[in-house]
């Protein structure tokens, strides 16, 4: 049997991203893709100042009485982090939102639970039936080969939803993933949370209406409310703007994750994952760093233990040689949470296959005359 030509992918030098990528990221000439230049910045930004910057801008949003801005959480490490340095550092009020899309592990869901208590903070969830998510999934993955679409939406939407609900001006929000993970954005570009970031980044330049009109999966409007972003009547009327602390914080996850285990108890998952090393990530969803994530291999060809990777290879507490063994153990796994999902929205693991493999990127994968697919692989010989 004969391989065809395998497409080329060119990886990052100093980290393994490789240059088809899920998030905007280009590789220069050197040989080093964007993520990392963007994360060297932060070596050179003066944070103390910083901080003192978000003092000034916040004062005019101060209250006597009331919600002083938003926090949307899921109970994870950074969830916990923004409510602390929203409290602790800028010394704000928040009102802490949730969406829930039913897709919980059980000790993500005791993080939150306990979210109030250990804040002193009034909190307030968005859950939409069961009935609604399940048919969300199936339609999302048939859409876009994302089953866990609602979920972004939702966590996109409600916060900035809850504030105009409320005539609150303030939403806050932890990292920009894209400046984080692909370099989308300097350092010093200090942009916000815009209705265009929320719909061509993370909700994959689909909206709540593309949602409508499936014959086999059928939704109506009206059950589709809280998936409804502000109009820009509203945002302008409220005032509305959302901050990034990532842009004032050296953000940094394993930091993050010791200081809200020795403050607020904050607990990691008690068993390891199966495409992960990392225990204290995506705990408010059982599928993100399962099937959600082996579809990310299936599109890009690769995975959760590359992003993990990076991120730790840059913040200096992994060389790139153990990036390289990550990425060779947990990328290719395809989870056991699959079945639990294939259960969940009624449907078989011949259904997933055909659906899935027709969202393989023809710039990674090839297909052989058996039917087996190929790609290069970070290891590879050149």
């Amino acid at each position: 049997m004969s391989v065809p030509n395998i497409p080329k992918v060119q990886y990052c030098s100093k980290c393994v991203y490789p240059n088809v990528s899920a998030v905007t990221l280009v590789i220069d000439e050197t040989g080093v893709c964007s993520g990392c230049r963007v994360h060297a910045q932060k070596k050179k930004i003066n944070w103390a100042e910083r901080v003192e910057w978000l003092l000034e801008e916040i004062e005019p949003y101060r209250r006597s009485s009331g919600y002083e801005c938003v926090i949307g959480v899921s109970g994870g490490k950074d969830s916990y982090f923004q409510v602390h340095f929203v409290k602790e550092v800028l010394g704000l009020n928040p009102l802490l939102v949730t969406y829930n899309g039913n897709n919980y592990l059980d000790q993500g869901w005791e993080n939150l639970m306990r979210m109030k208590e250990v804040f002193n903070v009034d909190h307030v969830m968005v859950s939409p039936s069961v009935d609604l998510l399940i048919r969300m999934n199936r339609l999302a993955f048939r859409m876009m080969g994302d089953m866990n679409w609602q979920n972004h939406a939702g966590i996109a939407t409600i916060p900035m939803k809850t504030a105009v609900q409320h005539n609150i001006p303030l939403v806050f929000w932890g990292e920009h993933g894209w400046t984080d993970l692909g370099g989308m954005h300097s350092m010093n570009d200090f942009v916000e949370y815009t209705a265009r970031y929320r719909k061509d980044q993370l909700l994959r330049g689909y909206d709540w209406y593309d949602m409508m009109g499936d014959e086999e999966d059928p939704i109506s409007e009206n059950e589709l409310e809280c998936f409804k972003y502000p109009s820009d009547d509203e945002i302008n009327r409220v005032g509305l703007r959302g901050i990034f602390i990532g842009n004032y914080d050296p953000w940094d996850a394993n930091k993050h994750t010791q200081l809200v285990k020795d403050r607020y108890g904050w607990k990691e998952n008690p068993v390891d994952f199966e495409r992960t090393y990392r225990r204290f990530s995506n705990l408010d969803d059982r599928y993100e760093n399962g099937v959600h994530d082996y579809l990310k291999y299936i599109k890009f060809g690769y995975g959760r233990g590359t992003d993990h990777a990076c991120k730790d290879i840059r913040s200096g507490y992994m060389t790139r040689e153990e990036g390289v063994e990550v990425v060779r153990k947990y990328d290719a796994v395809r989870s056991s949470d699959l079945y639990y999902w294939l259960d969940y929205v009624g449907k078989n693991e011949e259904w997933f296959d055909e659906i899935a493999n027709g969202f393989r990127s023809s710039k990674v994968w090839v297909q052989d005359d058996a039917g087996e697919w190929h790609k290069q692989n970070l290891w590879d010989p050149e």
